[in-house]
């Protein structure tokens, strides 16, 4: 009687989604590209999964803006990359902010239950879309990445051209919940699969410095887990931690809001989420001005060798 009751509900949601505003859109593409150079640190905001977590990620922008900590590069994960699509569109903290708090998410979940998952994931891409003006990734004020996992290979792809919507959502379709999405003939699930918090890729497309955020919930240190489903939850932290921290070892700083169990999200929730990510980032900024000034002076030491205001590397 339960099931019935839950697939009618399923049924009558998916028949009331509304229309997509932006049906035909170039498809996302993962395309080589030249490392980006500059003669002051090349720096990039790697935003990681995590879920409604990811209104934290708006608090670190906030406190980055406000301290002007430029970021010529922005790469997210499934909840890194919606922020990340709406930071790089021109969106500054205050801005998202708002846009947060505004946000209704129950309208972003098209739910259409099948053996290939319960939400389309249609009605995010059309936020996205719909936010950043239908503007393509290659359109957008910063360098953008969107990082995916192709189902069939299992390999992570960084879209950065065509559809932005399309690749946020491909980004963060989990796999179960969310269908894949499928672009020129390939099925593409959450990245969270291969690169949690995308930072091996920022320092391949030539970033000097990298700030990652990681909004992950770390495994319990727990002596009894309750369940099964505990029980599962934690291999799951502990198996993806592994991955994690292979990610994260080539960043500079390592911004990690002060969470705790994610709470049932409303207005005041999104609030706290967004003001640990400013403890966070802002605990962080010492360490964020010292790595600049001294990449900011190796790379003076290597485009002029004899200027007395560059500082041999240590």
């Amino acid at each position: 009687m339960k099931i019935a009751f839950i697939l009618l509900l399923l049924s009558v949601s998916a028949c009331t989604t509304p229309p997509l505003q932006y049906k035909n859109v170039v498809l996302p593409q993962a395309v080589y590209s030249a490392q980006l150079q500059s003669d002051r640190p090349v720096v990039a905001l790697a935003l990681g999964s995590g879920g409604d977590r990811g209104f934290a990620h708006i608090g670190v922008i906030k406190v980055l803006e406000a301290n002007n900590i430029k970021v010529d590069l922005v790469l997210g994960t499934s909840a890194g990359s919606v922020v990340g699509a709406l930071y790089a569109g021109g969106y500054d903290g205050v801005a998202l902010e708002k846009l947060a708090l505004e946000m209704d998410r129950e309208k972003l979940k098209d739910f259409d239950f099948s053996r290939r998952g319960y939400v389309r994931g249609e009605q995010l891409q059309d936020f996205i879309n719909r936010a950043l003006k239908n503007r393509s990734i290659e359109q957008l004020d910063k360098p953008f990445v969107a990082i995916a996992t192709q189902l069939s290979s299992g390999r992570a792809v960084a879209f950065n051209r065509g559809n932005t919507g399309m690749a946020v959502r491909a980004s963060s379709s989990i796999p179960g919940v969310f269908y894949p999405v499928i672009i020129q003939g390939e099925e593409y699930v959450d990245g969270d699969l291969k690169k949690p918090v995308p930072v091996t890729i920022a320092r391949e497309m030539g970033a000097d410095f990298i700030i990652a955020v990681d909004i992950s919930q770390q495994p319990k240190d727990s002596p009894a887990l309750l369940d099964i489903i505990d029980i599962l939850k934690q291999s799951l932290r502990i198996m993806r931690q592994s991955i994690l921290s292979q990610e994260l070892a080539s960043a500079q700083v390592v911004i990690r809001p002060v969470i705790g169990m994610t709470p049932e999200i409303d207005a005041a929730s999104k609030l706290h989420l967004i003001k640990a990510g400013e403890e966070a980032a802002t605990a962080a900024l010492p360490m964020i001005r010292e790595w600049l000034q001294k990449i900011a002076a190796e790379k003076a030491l290597e485009q002029h060798p004899s200027s007395p205001l560059a500082v041999p590397r240590s």
